[in-house]
């Protein structure tokens, strides 16, 4: 029971990496592919289909680890306390430029909710880097480590890289390439290798932090059966929002 729910949290962690990666991998990109109102535009257009179904994704971590190992909550909120709360920082301004962006015309109201999504998106992906070194350190070392940091450049990085290819492979002329579906899931599983060698390094300590028996059963009965409707949910917004001529049409949020 611990060896499946070990592979459940790092099968979520990863794939929150290679989803929820290039949507702020596209939000890394605004300044740079975005040089006009309509291209930015365009580019939140591309990926806001997708980012709710994403940040699912999440929520689920976020579920299984406190409920899978709950001894290791408050080493995560207390040793990681500045930056889990820059990134839920982050992620509130990231997703409030999502949402107000659009909702007054003009480029200044814009430019300045699209810079609030590139720093939160900032935010999201760096801080992911430094956590997961923390968390690959046993949370014993200082936040401001040199390869903690660099860690999180990595990251950011593997994002920014990942939301070129979800461009490309979506919307081909924001990125000025094309990109196949299969280009996409590499890039992914690139973006999802920062945790997974994490994971893997920590396999041990993880097991031996798992909650008893009695818990994971309640939790096997409380969350499994609900996996395939998540994974058809997920089947379906890839399959409706897929490459066509709609891809470029589709609003942003509104």
């Amino acid at each position: 029971m611990e060896l499946m729910w070990f592979a459940c949290f790092a099968l979520l962690l990863a794939g929150y990496f290679a989803l929820e990666g290039f949507d702020l991998g596209v939000g890394l990109l605004l300044p740079v592919l975005g040089r006009s109102v309509s291209g930015r535009d365009r580019m939140v257009a591309a990926m806001a289909p997708f980012v709710l179904a994403n940040e699912v994704w999440l929520v689920a971590v976020a579920g299984a680890l406190f409920g899978v190992y709950p001894s290791l909550e408050g080493e995560v909120l207390f040793g990681l306390y500045p930056v889990v709360v820059a990134m839920l920082l982050s992620w509130i301004v990231r997703d409030m430029g999502l949402w107000f962006r659009r909702r007054a015309e003009g480029a200044a109201w814009r430019g300045f909710w699209d810079l609030l999504i590139f720093l939160g998106s900032l935010g999201l992906s760096f801080g992911w880097g430094v956590a997961l070194y923390a968390a690959a350190t046993g949370f014993g070392s200082s936040l401001l480590n040199p390869v903690g940091l660099m860690l999180g450049v990595v990251v950011t990085l593997l994002f920014a890289f990942h939301g070129w290819t979800f461009l490309a492979w979506r919307s081909p002329g924001l990125a000025g390439a094309t990109r196949s579906g299969r280009s996409l899931a590499v890039s992914g599983a690139v973006a999802a290798l920062p945790a997974v060698g994490v994971l893997l390094g920590s396999m041990p300590y993880l097991l031996e932090h798992t909650a008893p028996a009695g818990t994971l059963n309640v939790l096997s009965v409380m969350a499994l059966p609900f996996a395939p409707i998540v994974v058809a949910a997920q089947v379906w917004v890839w399959r409706t929002f897929r490459p066509g001529e709609n891809a470029v049409r589709i609003p942003s949020f509104f």
